[in-house]
């Protein structure tokens, strides 16, 4: 069966109209999310060359990773408290006020800071739609479900970077963010009438200081990663206090989960198994994820000459690997209700991927990138349906969205860290191998049109000196695979219940 929007309501048999229109619901803001999240990817080179910036590229991709890391246990917890319905439909009208902010950006700063409305809309519209499916069905229907969301997800990150690289050529850049819009106001009609809304009984006690502190401890965490031996020294006493401030925010965000009336992220969570160990996972996985995502376009738009719409089509074997490896979890969980090997085989193989993907070269055959981005997809695919399920089965259902809330946290927490150090990564390895290779537009503004002005003996060395920057992001993303793979051995099976 395709992983599309249509085969969602299907999956949910003798059910009633209310309920399929319901999952229709989840499937489409589910789309709306995440492809917020990669409809930038092919578009970056061509942002970056009119902006100027390419040292901040990587902050368009992080800030809405970012902010969505921080969105998702607030969202999460505003459901729970408040009924799904009033909470998914504040996060459209977010989502959509950061894409006419980025849409009418003047510059980089702008840009971000729309990318970082945006990702806060999208990471709460991610998590309260997988939470919805847990308030509608059983374990193993669910499961089934979450396998096809997760289809819904990976085809979604397809259809954006292609999208984004048609818009590019077509209309500019500024479109990618318009592009959504009418999904979004089908979404917000969708939902007005699938779901009820819910009034609490009696009027909850938000937890502001712990939303407020996670916010700063989340944000320290990224800006350190981010700028440390990159644009400030790790000696140096303005990164000194940015670390002993995200220590601090990250201690008092302890305390004060252990004395909130309704904490946003309640540290009991974490005694479960399942809980520790699929966010632990995911956050690695995440890593893994996006550093390719955010990544993969670059080298083969700069190194091997292919359009923005084209590089997008790199991305096709991915997801197509994600969309099934998806799909087909989320069967052998509905069937058997067991799941523990499928993530332990599937970060295995991404592991492998990823160390595929290290010798990428100049001189690489398209092919092989092919092979190794389909690769990439079945060992991320498992991860996308069977972490939520394991957790939805583990956790109380007065818990339900914070719970779901952490399997996307921690999965954004690793995309937001892992673009982060790739990025840095990439820049300082690309300072080294470039040195004086490139004048004038210099390294913020490099583009495959750059390189190809030059001589035909420095535009070789340019090029293998671009790839050679990139293949320690891969390597490094090997190793986070494989680290993966060691933590879901420790994952304890609880069998999904048939209702």
């Amino acid at each position: 069966m395709t992983a599309t929007p249509d085969t969602i309501p299907t999956m949910a048999p003798g059910r009633d109209r209310r309920v399929r229109l319901a999952l229709w619901a989840v499937a489409v803001t589910l789309f709306v999310a995440s492809t917020g999240q990669t409809i930038v990817s092919t578009a970056l080179p061509v942002i970056t060359a009119d902006l100027g910036g390419l040292n901040r590229m990587t902050w368009v991709v992080t800030a809405y990773l970012l902010a969505s890391t921080v969105g998702a246990p607030i969202f999460g917890k505003l459901g729970d408290l408040f009924g799904r319905k009033a909470v998914l439909q504040g996060g459209l009208g977010v989502f959509t006020l950061g894409a006419l902010i980025c849409g009418v950006a003047p510059s980089m700063e702008v840009l971000i800071a729309g990318r970082a409305v945006q990702g806060l809309g999208g990471g709460g519209l991610i998590v309260v739609a997988m939470a919805v499916v847990a308030d509608l069905l059983p374990p193993r229907e669910r499961s089934r479900v979450q396998g096809a969301l997760g289809g819904v997800f990976g085809l979604s990150t397809v259809i954006g970077p292609l999208v984004g690289g048609f818009l590019v050529q077509s209309l500019g850049w500024h479109w990618i963010f318009f592009a959504n819009l009418p999904v979004v106001a089908l979404a917000w009609i969708v939902l007005q009438s699938a779901l009820e809304g819910r009034a609490p009984s009696v009027r909850p006690r938000i937890d502001v200081a712990g939303a407020a502190l996670l916010t700063a401890a989340l944000s320290g965490l990224v800006l350190t990663s981010s700028l440390g031996g990159t644009a400030l020294r790790w000696g140096d006493p303005a990164m000194l206090a940015l670390i002993a401030a995200t220590i601090a925010a990250l201690a008092g965000f302890l305390v004060a989960e252990t004395k909130a009336q309704e904490p946003i992220l309640p540290l009991s969570l974490f005694r479960l198994n399942a809980v520790a160990v699929v966010n632990a996972a995911g956050l690695l996985v995440g890593m893994a994820m996006f550093g390719t995502i955010t990544f993969l376009p670059l080298y083969v738009q700069v190194v091997k000459g292919v359009s923005p719409v084209m590089s997008g089509m790199f991305l096709l074997p991915m997801m197509a690997g994600l969309i099934g490896a998806s799909v087909a979890s989320g069967r052998v969980m509905g069937r058997t209700g067991r799941y523990k090997l499928l993530p332990v085989l599937s970060t295995a193989l991404l592991s492998v991927a990823m160390l595929g993907l290290s010798r990428l070269g100049a001189q690489t055959p398209l092919w092989q990138v092919v092979v190794l981005m389909t690769a990439t997809g079945l060992g991320i695919g498992p991860m996308m349906s069977v972490g939520v399920a394991a957790i939805q089965n583990a956790v109380p259902r007065a818990m339900l969205g914070v719970g779901t809330a952490s399997a996307n946290m921690f999965r954004l927490i690793g995309g937001s860290l892992g673009t982060s150090i790739f990025g840095a990564v990439f820049g300082a390895g690309l300072a080294q191998n470039l040195a004086g290779r490139i004048e004038g537009a210099g390294l913020g503004a490099i583009s495959r049109e750059t390189v190809m002005a030059l001589e035909p003996q420095a535009r070789e060395s340019v090029l293998a000196g671009f790839a050679a920057a990139l293949d320690p992001i891969f390597l490094l993303a090997a190793g986070i695979a494989a680290l993966a793979f060691a933590i879901t051995l420790m994952l304890r099976e609880e069998p999904l219940a048939e209702a």
